[in-house]
């Protein structure tokens, strides 16, 4: 019987409140929605294994305070990160706008060994309210700010819906997986080692 590898993976979940980071963690870890808004405070974590090909991989997902006044916190949270998740809601554009913030906050305290290629997702909540009619950023407004991010994934989701949540969170993981991998092979190494399409994390084919 061959050992099977374990990996922990440390997911941090970014996003103004309200824009569903409990609900999309909720739902993918216990498969539940709720109705009633909890502010989180200060952070919380959930854990979930898979498998990914012969590796079993725990993802210990972070959920934190999207509230100003818990921001100090993040610093401790941050810190050791496999993959940054930036969760917004498609119908509040301030919501939206605030993602620049949380990317740069984020990688100014987590302080990754390379920030231009360390991996960020961005999920695109609640596109279930009023059938998509009230939703206000478009698919093609954050395609192209992931497009300016370096070419980041992204997922439109419904936590309440449960759509698109499982495939959002398996391509986080391999994500975080391709840069675990790159830390240990590379540690030693100089990053202009690496070829360009893998420092992506091939791409997330998921």
């Amino acid at each position: 019987m061959s050992l099977r590898r374990r990996t922990l993976l440390k997911v941090i979940v970014l996003g103004d409140s309200g824009v569903g980071k409990t609900s999309l963690m909720n739902q993918y870890v216990h498969n539940k929605f709720s109705q009633q808004y909890k502010a989180t405070i200060g952070a919380d974590f959930v854990t979930k294994e898979l498998q990914i090909d012969d590796r079993l991989v725990t993802l210990q997902i972070w959920d934190t305070a999207g509230q100003e006044r818990f921001q100090s916190l993040g610093v401790a949270f941050y810190r050791g990160a496999d993959c940054c998740v930036l969760a917004y809601d498609v119908n509040v554009m301030r919501s939206f706008d605030s993602l620049d913030n949380w990317h740069e906050e984020f990688l100014k305290q987590a302080n990754p060994s390379d920030a231009r290629t360390f991996p960020f997702i961005l999920l695109g909540n609640k596109i279930d309210i009023d059938g998509g009619s009230s939703r206000v950023v478009s698919e093609k407004k954050a395609k192209d700010w992931c497009a300016s991010k370096g070419n980041i994934p992204y997922f439109e989701t419904s936590a309440k819906e449960d759509y698109n949540v499982d495939a959002a969170f398996l391509c986080i993981a391999k994500t975080a997986l391709s840069n675990e991998h790159e830390q240990d092979i590379y540690f030693q190494g100089i990053p202009e080692a690496v070829p360009e399409n893998e420092q992506r994390g091939g791409g997330c084919a998921c």
